[in-house]
């Protein structure tokens, strides 16, 4: 069975409904599905939950905030050092006018995989003792206090890779490898971006980095250069 291909990114997300939780995959700008992000911009959906590793880094997501789309984030990156100048999401934080939940690094790709295996959590003693644990349950274990993190899954995944075949099966480049592959597990709806469509079987089985089982919706997208804001 073929994943589907649309002509156009706008194409792709037009149906995603409002309120919905999108998984973002990237770090930073690298591997991250900014056509898509775009796209929704354009399309419009309002009160939607991002998890992803970063807003407001120099990436696109940070764009959804210009007309208010984001009601909540949970990500691991989202406050600039002090000094450095203010993205749209802090400005939309700072006035209370977005939520934030901000996740550990590890933290965040565990939970994501738990959510993608059918888990019920992880166990880890990150966050312990600090604000981070406020409201969570604690579980003791042979003498020894855990925190225990809840799974996290989306309704849909926006993910960007290398080379997609019309089977769905994906290859990554380089850091591009990062959140992508765990986040297509662990959503209702994966779409993905990527520089190139191949046939099936130009993909080599060892390098394709998320199976066609996970994916349903493919665009090919010129690539957008890496930037960094600091």
């Amino acid at each position: 069975m073929s994943v589907e291909v649309f002509d156009s990114p706008d194409a792709a997300v037009a149906d995603i409904p409002n309120g919905a939780t999108l998984l973002v995959g990237g770090f930073v700008s690298a591997g991250t599905p900014s056509h898509l992000i775009r796209a929704i911009r354009r399309s419009g959906q309002t009160g939607l939950t991002a998890i992803a590793n970063n807003i407001g880094l120099g990436d696109l997501l940070d764009e959804l905030c210009e007309d208010r789309q984001l009601a909540k984030v949970i990500a691991t990156f989202a406050i600039r050092a002090s000094g450095a100048r203010s993205s749209r999401f802090e400005a939309l934080y700072q006035d209370g006018l977005v939520e934030l939940e901000l996740v550990p690094q590890g933290t965040l790709i565990e939970r994501l995989r738990a959510g993608g295996a059918g888990l019920g959590g992880v166990l880890t003693k990150t966050g312990l003792g600090t604000m981070m644990a406020e409201g969570k349950q604690t579980i003791e274990l042979d003498g020894e206090r855990w925190l225990l993190e809840r799974p996290l899954r989306g309704d849909v995944a926006l993910l960007k890779a290398w080379r997609g075949d019309r089977y769905g099966n994906l290859q990554y480049r380089l850091a591009g490898l990062n959140f992508n592959p765990v986040m297509a597990t662990a959503a209702d709806l994966v779409i993905a971006e990527v520089e190139e469509m191949v046939e099936p079987g130009e993909i080599p089985p060892e390098l394709v980095g998320t199976p066609a089982i996970y994916v349903d919706r493919l665009v090919q997208c010129e690539p957008i250069p890496v930037r960094w804001e600091g």
